[in-house]
């Protein structure tokens, strides 16, 4: 029987992060190889378990390690095309992952080594997303995919997709769903652009054709997909609108900024309206710290979908109101490039650009809609929708 994990508070978290700077030098050392080495000690996601980053830890200390590293000057990554990796794929290999994939993806995933993307949404199932026809059909040690998915951020980038499949069409549409793991540089696996609104084409269409993912790749149980895909949908709606942020920071701190900085553009009813987002945003930042704490005594929630739910509408409204305040400033698109970045620059750009972006916030991640069936189901307990399809056999709904 293993030794009892050992207790872990500030005082003794503050004594291994020393320890580790002193041993691993910020300035001299690798940035790779601090980043390696940092996953190794268990000071990554230190309230993962010994061995996956962690330390098997209080959550709520992950803050003041993340501070202690920032103050001495310690390399990270770019977190912008890591998110749906570190938000969505890691918490979903956490818990639906055997040790080998643990040990196989999860230190590359935290190091920014590897990209991740998602390969949920198609054509004819977004937000509905159970109904997916993408299907995955066995071949020996292991399944041969055909299908298409898209709105796919950072495909064209990715080295792995956390992919849905209906690898049973004779049940219900949730109970045929299998999770795997695909090599985007798997043969068959073919991406193309999507254009925006802002001209970018951050997303992607990826279609899969006889592309081959052998069982090891799978999370989680055949024909239990969608209980492992819920795992990433509550973390996905975390990770989109429920990050940690300052007073002032995001989008209404650049508002605010400008309302200074723009004495000339100030009217009584634009003071209004600045008062009014203003308190809005820091109610919702106030939230969101609650939600986070809640967050360190368990797993993302329902309440995760309230917080992506109020970042949408809020940082449409705020965009919106920047737009205006500068007048016909707004109407100049400061750069209207064709470009393949890897996820929106949102803050460092324009208003007019904001504001094109920000249309998308209400889809992404699940549509306001969707996020609003969610809350009134389960969190306040209303009750659910009628729904005629969740006991007819997928091959039997019509398309």
């Amino acid at each position: 029987m293993p030794p009892p994990a050992p207790e872990y508070d500030a005082s003794r978290i503050a004594v291994l992060i020393k320890e580790f700077l002193t041993a691993h030098d910020p300035a001299t050392t690798d940035p790779g190889e601090f980043l390696r080495a940092r996953f190794d000690a268990g000071l990554a996601w230190i309230h993962y378990p010994v061995g996956a980053g962690g330390l098997g830890a209080p959550r709520d200390l992950q803050a003041e390690v993340d501070r202690a590293f920032a103050a001495a000057s310690a390399p990270d990554r770019v977190i912008g095309p890591l998110v749906i990796g570190l938000g969505m794929a890691a918490p979903t290999i956490l818990e639906h992952g055997h040790a080998d994939q643990r040990a196989r993806y999860l230190r590359p995933l935290w190091t920014g080594e590897e990209l991740w993307c998602q390969l949920f949404s198609e054509p004819g199932a977004g937000s509905d997303l159970a109904g997916l026809a993408t299907r995955a059909v066995r071949d020996g040690d292991g399944w041969i995919v055909n299908g298409q998915k898209v709105w796919t951020s950072v495909a064209h980038r990715a080295d792995f997709g956390i992919l849905v499949t209906r690898t049973d069409p004779d049940v219900p549409k949730h109970r045929g769903l299998t999770y795997f793991i695909c090599d985007m540089k798997a043969p068959g696996v073919d991406v193309r652009p999507l254009r925006q609104l802002t001209g970018q084409a951050e997303f992607n269409e990826v279609f899969l054709t006889d592309v081959h993912i052998p069982d090891s790749a799978r999370l989680g149980a055949v024909g239990d997909g969608w209980r492992v895909a819920r795992t990433t949908l509550m973390n996905e709606r975390v990770s989109i609108g429920g990050g940690a942020i300052p007073r002032e920071g995001g989008a209404i701190g650049l508002l605010t900024t400008a309302w200074r900085d723009r004495p000339e553009l100030r009217t009584p009813a634009g003071h209004t309206t600045m008062m009014r987002l203003w308190l809005r945003a820091e109610t919702a930042r106030l939230a969101v710290d609650r939600l986070r704490q809640q967050m360190a005594a368990g797993a993302a929630g329902p309440e995760g979908s309230a917080a992506k739910l109020v970042f949408a509408e809020l940082n449409q409204e705020i965009t919106g109101a920047a737009l205006e305040l500068v007048e016909g400033d707004g109407l100049r698109y400061d750069d209207w490039t064709m470009g393949r970045p890897g996820t929106a620059d949102f803050l460092g750009r324009g208003p007019g650009y904001r504001y094109l972006r920000a249309r998308g916030n209400s889809i992404e991640g699940g549509t306001s809609e969707i996020l609003r069936n969610i809350i009134a189901e389960r969190v306040l307990g209303l009750p659910a929708e009628p729904r005629v399809d969740t006991t007819v056999p997928w091959k039997d709904l019509p398309r």
